[in-house]
Parts: C-alpha cells; structure tokens; sequence
C-alpha cells in the first residue's frame, strides 16, 4: 500500500483489523467498529485474503515479506526542494534517471548522517530535483536492477492571474439557435465569446463533458454526466456537425443524408423549445452518428490526415483501447462481464483479433474522439478571443460507470466489486452509494499513477481550470462492498501526497487552476492542505455560515470569507435561486416524498434561514428589504412583489463579490430566474434529472440568444463587472 495509507493499528487489534490499517482501511468510522465482513469484502477487492484468522495473519505476513523483497518503493512522488529519503540495503547503488535524459548519483558515497536499521540505510534523495517525471533506479550486486516512477511535484500551484467571474452551465441544457436537440461545443464557444466579450466574465465552468455510456436494453442511456464511459475522452454528443472540416466537400448524395439528419436535430431542438420536450441525448445522438458515419467517408487532406495521425500518436494506447471498447459494444452491448470470456481482457488474443476484425469500427470511434478534442481547442480559442484569463473550466467526475471503457481497459487498477459513495450524515441519514469502483490505491501506485495522470492530462488538455469533483477522494474514499447499503461501508484511504503531487504536476504543465469541490463531510486538516497546495476550494452562500456560534451560526459575514476560493450561490445539485428565494425546492420535494419532516415545518425553517439572508442583504445596504422589522422580508418575494426577485438575485450575487473569493459563479439559469434543480439528489425517475433546457422564470425553455438578449440578463451583468 501507498505510504499515506498506513496508520497505527489500535491496541489489541486482531489480525484482520492489523491486516486492515496496514492496506490503508480504517477500521473505526465515528467511534463504531467497521463489521469485519465488510473488512473481508474491502480488501478481497484489493486482492487480499482475509477471509478467515488464518488467511489475515498468512496475508499480513506475505505483505510484511513483499515490503522487505522489494528493493525500492512502488513509486514516489514528493514536493520539489522537500527531504524525501529511500531505504536501501547498504551495498546498493541508486541513481535518478531524469526526465530530460539526465542522471544524478543518490547516496554514493554514503552521505554522513544516514539512518541505519537492520533493513538497511536511509539515503537523502537531492532536493534539488527539478519538477518532472523521472525514474528512481537500484542495484545490488548481481541482482537485476530495479526502477520506480520519481515524480516531482511543484511544492505549490499558481492560482488565477487576478480575480474573474463566470457562468456555471451543463451544457446540455444551453440550447442555441443552431443545436440538434441540446446544447454543443459550438454554443459553448458562443457562451464564452458572448459573456467574455460583452459581460467581461473571465471563465465558463462546464459540466463533465466525458464520454457517456451507449444506449442500454432498453434503448436509454444514463443521462447523468457523473456516471461516464470514460473520463478521458469527451462524448462526441457534444459536437456540432456543421463545424467538423469535411462538412463543405460533401457531394450532393451525401449532403442530402447530411441534411436530413440535421433536420432531424432541428424537430429535436423545436420539441425542447415550443413543445418542452425533455432534452432526449440518445435521439440526438443517433441523429448526429447518421450525420457523422456519412463525413466519417469523407476523403482527408493531407494535413487533416497528418494532424489525425499526430492525434493517434499523442493518444496511444489509452485511444486504442477506448475505440476498442466502443467498437465491442456496438456488437456486444456495452456490459463487458457479459462479453464472451476472451473479450473480458483488454490486453487478450481474442481482443486483438477482434480489434482486427472491427478495425474500421475502431478508427471511426478514434475520429470521433480527434473531432470532439478539437471542437474542445476551439471552444477555448474562443474563450481566451473574448479576453476570458481563464476560459473553460472543464469538471473531472469522481469515477465512471462499472460496465464502462474505463472500467474494462483500467479494471486492474479498480476495485471490483466496490462502488465508492459517502457515509451517514447530515445531509443523508441512509448514506450514498455512487455506483462508481473506486480506484485501488495499490493498484496506482504499481502503475506510477499513470492511469490518473493521463485522464488529467486529457481534461485540462483545453482548459484554464480543472473543478476536481468530490477533491476529499484524493485523501479517502467511502467504499461500499456491492449488495449491501451505504451504512456498511469503509473509509479507504490514498496517498495523498502523491495523487494531490500528480493533480499539481499535470495543472503546472497545462497552465491550469485547480478548483476542489469540497463541500460536505470533510476530513480535519483536508481543506488546509489542499491551500496549501495552491488548490481553491469551492463555497456555496446557504453553507457559509459562523459555526463558533451555538445554534448553528448566522450567516459568514463577506469580509470572512475565504480567499482561496470559487464563491456561488448554488450548484448543479442544489436548488436555483430563484427556488431557494421563493420556497419552492421545499414544495418541490414535499410533491415528490422527498421530506423527511411535516412540510410546516420544512418550510418555516426555509423561511427563517431565507429571512436571516434578506436580513444580511439589508445590512450590508445591497437591497432596501421594507417593511423591515415589520414583517417577513421574504413577502418581498412573493409573485404579487413583481421585480423583488430578481433584485434578490442580483443582490446575492453582489454579495458574492464582496467576499475576498478569488473566482465567484454564476449559475447560468439564474440569469432568468429558472426554478428548477438540474439533478434532485435522492431521485431518479421521479424527476427529469439531467434532462431539463434552461428556462425562464415560468418555465419556458429558453435559447442561448433569447439568454443573451433578456433585460434581466443584462441587469445581472451589470452588477457582476469587476472593472
């Protein structure tokens, strides 16, 4: 297990629990006892036998004798200019091979000072070691050499050049005048060029723009675009058919198919608009692979075709496999475990004949993921054109769907069987379970951290930022063994030094700010070291508030606000303002049996908390709240009270930016005032989750354009200017 993972077993602990602490598994979770079946089932998932007294302490003993074999570590990663040591038999030499071809000598001769112990000597690695990926190399004696990835982190990351505001917008739901049925890449470079240029907002922020799983079955595929196919490669949902290059040299046969495809995308985007249809991804979807198949014949230049081949060389095998997956699918149906038992293996003869077999297949998903990458650089042309410092702010998932290409072609480093999730708390009495196998920890660091750094790589690849969905994983995971509730879970902990190292190591090279979402349940200590790091967080208004006080607090004045920081007033998973203004996110959940009290009394304490706000509004002489001290302030909000709302709106935001927060967002769809949640967390076809346009305050659909063009749009902007 990574070095991070291991803690002091508790006195008098039995072998199972020892065996536990030293993979990296607490056993205690707020003072109860983790149940020693779900002990067994965690770390059978990390390939440990701990099923019976007898096999824990055999595993234990196995894992102490592979610890003291191995003659360097699986893989170290550390902070530039830190002491970092090795321990190594005596009469070994190590050396450093260095990412620019370079060596440099470690421990020869033997540095005065070093720790001796009957495993060996502790050697000083250079602290002089410059930021990169090199290799950490040993000899002894005649043995064959050995070498482990050294990765050099930069000790902090630079935050953003100056303070900025931005939109925050799934992507789907911003139709623009020219999308087939929900919002593409090219309304995304309209957005940015838009709010950049007119607004002076400095970033988009998106949502996960991965790479979905097929249609099912049944014929539907999850929309959620936090359970992916693969966090590495971009859906080519999101394209905008008329962008792609060959489009112009269609001939006249093709070009009709073309356009009659596209007037299939038209019917959609008019279903969504004038009829308010629900957003409907797989239909827009089979009409853009009809349109896609005809361009995919489409004869190449020869400098599209040297920039395709450039694509497959850069990509590599992680492409290969990706398509690969795709390619089975079609034939197969997307569940792997049930493909015939050669296919189950990425790496077997029986996937490299069918990857022969399929071979056009595969290069057709590999054209796809060429086209949305350079959609994506467009896009982000488009964002830095219209002055943004930062432009998009792509989001990276916590994890991708079990039956998913990531989960085939990376099933060695995932644990099987797990799904990650989050214990009891307040927010969730009954805990969460994801459906997401969480990384193995050992897994990675047998890999370098390879697999992690190349899906990071590819999602700051066209960003100015990177939103690190649930950042607390990166320190432990809630795993919850499959077919038992989240209740009977266990923390999981990761070298944190090393996957925040490789987080900061990949953002560096990329020019890329890192925004963790940390909001919720939070370990003691993680927020001050994910700073210290030059990580932002991200602060949501209705959670800041004075928790020194007894009761609960009132609400964080501005002023005591964090800096280090991305400031809203909500997210994709929580009420929009407007609803959190009116009380309607509680009458929506008491319509849905979401409320675990009387409505009465849900919505007297929705409207103390709304009236602590107005209140805090007032005080700070951003909105005149009569009758103030007369009656509840939020009567102002009343339909009847017209325009209070929206000042409401705009005054919240106002607020935001007397905070010291670094980068304050804007939820797009409070811009006319949209009601409706995007995801209602606890449902799942009792809502249209992920499936709902942007609309107005009445809740009709709006486009990107009509966006632009509302007065509201513009009233908000205008508070909203730095300069």
């Amino acid at each position: 297990m990574a070095a991070a993972a291991h803690r002091p077993s508790p006195s008098g602990a039995g072998a199972l629990q020892t065996l536990a602490h030293a993979c990296g598994v607490d056993t205690e979770f707020e003072g109860r006892e983790v149940a020693p079946d779900t002990l067994v089932a965690v770390l059978a998932a990390m390939g440990v036998d701990a099923a019976s007294d007898a096999a824990a302490e055999e595993a234990l003993a196995q894992l102490h004798a592979r610890r003291a074999q191995r003659l360097l570590p699986r893989a170290l990663v550390f902070r530039a200019g830190s002491h970092h040591e090795v321990l190594l038999p005596g009469a070994a030499e190590a050396w450093v091979e260095l990412e620019d071809g370079g060596s440099v000598t470690v421990g020869t001769p033997f540095p005065r000072g070093a720790h001796l112990s009957e495993a060996g000597e502790t050697r000083p690695l250079p602290t002089d070691l410059p930021v990169g990926r090199h290799t950490l190399c040993a000899r002894l004696g005649d043995r064959v050499s050995t070498a482990a990835p050294l990765l050099v982190a930069p000790d902090r990351l630079a935050g953003p050049a100056g303070r900025s505001w931005g939109f925050l917008v799934q992507l789907y739901s911003l139709l623009g005048e020219h999308s087939w049925g929900m919002g593409d890449l090219g309304d995304l470079a309209e957005l940015a060029l838009w709010s950049g240029s007119t607004l002076g907002a400095g970033f988009v922020q998106v949502n996960p723009l991965h790479a979905g799983m097929p249609p099912g079955p049944d014929g539907t595929s999850d929309p959620s675009p936090y359970r992916p196919s693969s966090r590495r490669f971009a859906d080519p949902v999101h394209l905008r058919v008329e962008a792609v290059p060959e489009y112009p040299y269609l001939t006249p046969e093709a070009r009709e198919r073309v356009q009659e495809a596209a007037g299939r995308g038209a019917r959609l985007r008019e279903g969504v608009l004038i009829d308010e249809a629900l957003i409907d991804r797989d239909a827009v979807w089979a009409a853009k692979r009809a349109a896609l198949e005809v361009l995919y014949a489409v004869p190449r230049g020869v400098g599209r075709e040297a920039a395709y081949r450039a694509f497959l060389r850069r990509e590599g095998v992680g492409l290969l496999q990706y398509a690969t997956w795709c390619a089975l699918a079609e034939v197969h149906g997307a569940a792997w475990r049930a493909w015939p038992g050669g296919l189950r293996d990425p790496g077997s003869a029986a996937v490299l004949r069918a990857r022969q077999e399929l071979a056009d297949r595969v290069d057709f998903h590999c054209w796809l993921a060429w086209l949305v990458d350079e959609q994506l650089g467009a896009a982000q042309q488009a964002a830095r054109a219209a002055g943004m410092p930062l432009g998009l702010v792509h989001d990276l998932a916590v994890g991708v769907h079990p039956d998913g290409a990531d989960a085939w072609a990376l099933q060695h480093c995932l644990a099987e069987g797990m799904s990650a999730g989050a214990p009891p708390d307040a927010f969730n009495a009954h805990g969460q379970n994801w459906a997401l196998p969480p990384w193995r920890p050992d897994a990675l660091a047998d890999a370098g951290y390879a697999p992690y750094a190349d899906l990071l790589r590819a999602n700051m690849r066209h960003a100015g930022a990177l939103r690190v969905d649930h950042v607390m994983g990166l320190f432990r995971l809630w795993w919850v063994p499959e077919g038992r509730p989240p209740t009977e879970g266990a923390y999981v902990r990761y070298d944190h030094e090393a996957m925040l190292g490789v987080l900061a190591l990949e953002a560096q090279r990329a020019g890329a700010v890192v925004i963790g979402e940390d909001l919720g349940t939070v370990e003691p200590g993680v927020r001050e070291e994910l700073a210290s790091r030059g990580v932002l967080g991200t602060s949501v208004l209705w959670f800041e508030r004075d928790w020194s006080e007894q009761g609960g607090g009132s609400p964080l004045p501005p002023e005591r606000w964090r800096e280090d920081c991305l400031a809203t007033l909500t997210t994709h998973d929580l009420p929009s303002t407007a609803a959190r203004l009116s009380g309607e996110h509680v009458e929506l959940r008491h319509r849905l049996g979401l409320l675990d009290r009387p409505l009465a009394e849900e919505q007297a304490e929705d409207e103390a908390e709304r009236e602590e706000w107005l209140g805090e509004l007032a005080r700070e002489g951003l909105m005149t709240v009569p009758p103030y001290g007369e009656g509840p302030a939020a009567d102002l909000l009343e339909p009847q009270n017209g325009r209070h709302l929206p000042e409401a709106v705009a005054a919240l935001h106002a607020y935001l930016l007397r905070t010291p927060a670094q980068l304050v967002g804007v939820w797009l769809p409070d811009a006319l005032g949209d009601p409706r949640p995007q995801n209602l967390p606890g449902t799942s076809h009792e809502y249209p989750n992920w499936r709902l346009p942007i609309a107005d305050a009445e809740g009709k659909p709006a486009t990107l354009e009509r966006l632009a063009a509302a007065e509201r749009t513009a009233e908000l902007g205008s508070v909203l200017r730095l300069d």
